[in-house]
């Protein structure tokens, strides 16, 4: 009888850190379509969260380097390295996150967003309302 509870919780105990490993399989550092940003992904908590890690150089003085497109005017000079641009993404089971947000500095706005993890990539689906009102772009896993 011992030997079984003993089996029992060991079994438990292993599928719930399977289960955490799968979920922290986004962790680390992704890579936007143009290849112009690295997203940096860790946890918080219970749910996923990203930052903007890394700009690629660029010699266009035109290229904003704060926030510029914030609604919030008194959030428009904030750097946009180190920019959190993901939040509160729960993991759903398999390589699916929903429940989250993804804002956009390129127009100032924030989306629900849900995104689903297949190997090195990514799909991220930003959206108003119902998922089928939105835009998708896959990031790649930088290595």
């Amino acid at each position: 009888m011992r030997y079984i509870l003993l089996l029992i919780v060991g079994s438990l105990l292993s599928t719930s850190s399977l289960k955490a490993q799968t979920a922290d399989a986004i962790l680390g550092k992704w890579t936007n379509p143009t290849g112009e940003a690295h997203i940096l992904i860790y946890r918080t908590g219970n749910t996923y969260s990203g930052k903007l890690n890394w700009l690629k150089p660029s010699n266009n003085e035109n290229r904003p380097i704060n926030d510029v497109n914030n609604p919030d005017k008194n959030l428009r000079n904030k750097p946009l390295l180190g920019l959190e641009l993901l939040k509160g993404l729960e993991h759903k089971g398999g390589g699916s996150y929903e429940e989250g947000t993804i804002y956009d500095p390129k127009n100032g706005k924030t989306y629900s967003c849900k995104m689903t993890l297949n190997g090195d990539k990514l799909k991220i689906r930003g959206y108003i309302g119902v998922s089928l009102l939105g835009r998708s772009e896959v990031w790649t896993r930088v290595k």
